[in-house]
């Protein structure tokens, strides 16, 4: 009976010291809270609210129900959004915008108060929207295209003074994609069109005036063979131009003459015999 008595008296002990044990292994750990690299933690105090100073990569100490430490990932994130605004001339253009921001850690504090751990989703969005109806807003449709690099640094600089506001830091800002409405791009694909139907008629006027000066050329070479024609016969009579004949009808007969099938070639009535086929 006494055994018995002393084995219950352990057992119970044993379960009070297991009790015990678990409880402060709870109370450790609720204690200790563990920040990873790339991240900082703010605490909050139930008595004295956000507390200013920021806590490091490592494990750190609370008092348990008393303080709650709330997690920032501080490491660079981009974010992607697009943007419908208006030109200078009233054509609707179409952007997207690719920022990589991170907050400013010394400003944590702050940015939890004021804006919760979604910081950047709520802030972000429509300062970019923002700046890029601003910007946009200051340049023609075309300017877009041509001033392309500009636009971009304008968008940049104004994107990351709007930030620094909400203490956020932006590492890069970039136009990704630019495109325009249906009726811009239908008159810019005419106004293609019509740049190359004017080059074509410019090709056109210029062969044509190319054509013509050649036909005066031309004439004014034949005016003068006719002149030189004429001087000459003026001069040695029309033995020339009988010369010049029988000169032709030679050559005409000589090419004639190499066929196997010409035997002879009418002349003014008269018969002029080239050749005679011997097989025929």
């Amino acid at each position: 009976m006494g055994s018995n008595q002393q084995a219950v008296t352990f057992l119970t002990n044993l379960a009070r010291a297991a009790v015990g044990l678990g409880a402060s292994a709870t109370l450790l750990n609720s204690s200790l809270y563990t920040v990873d690299g790339g991240e900082r933690a703010v605490l909050f105090d139930r008595f004295r609210g956000v507390i200013d100073a920021t806590a490091g990569e490592g494990t750190h100490f609370i008092i348990p129900w008393l303080q709650k430490p709330y997690i920032f990932d501080i490491r660079t994130k981009p974010h992607t959004f697009s943007s419908i605004s208006g030109t200078k001339d009233l054509q609707m253009v179409n952007l997207t915008l690719r920022v990589l921001s991170r907050p400013e850690v010394n400003k944590l504090p702050t940015i939890f108060k004021t804006l919760g751990l979604e910081y950047d989703e709520k802030v972000l969005p429509s300062i970019g929207n923002e700046v890029l109806k601003a910007v946009v807003a200051q340049f023609n449709a075309d300017q877009l295209l041509t001033e392309r690099p500009y636009v971009s640094a304008l968008v940049r600089d104004s994107l990351i003074r709007r930030a620094k506001d909400f203490n956020i830091l932006l590492d890069d800002v970039a136009i990704t994609h630019l495109s325009y409405g249906a009726e811009f791009s239908k008159a810019v694909e005419q106004k293609q069109v019509a740049q190359q139907e004017a080059e074509r008629s410019r090709f056109v006027v210029a062969k044509a005036e190319e054509e013509r000066r050649a036909a005066v050329i031309r004439a004014e070479g034949e005016s003068e063979s006719a002149k030189l024609i004429s001087e000459a016969t003026a001069a040695a009579g029309m033995g020339l131009i009988e010369l010049r004949r029988i000169e032709a009808a030679r050559k005409v007969s000589s090419t004639m003459a190499k066929s196997g099938n010409v035997v002879y070639i009418p002349d003014s009535g008269s018969r002029m015999l080239i050749g005679v086929n011997p097989s025929g």
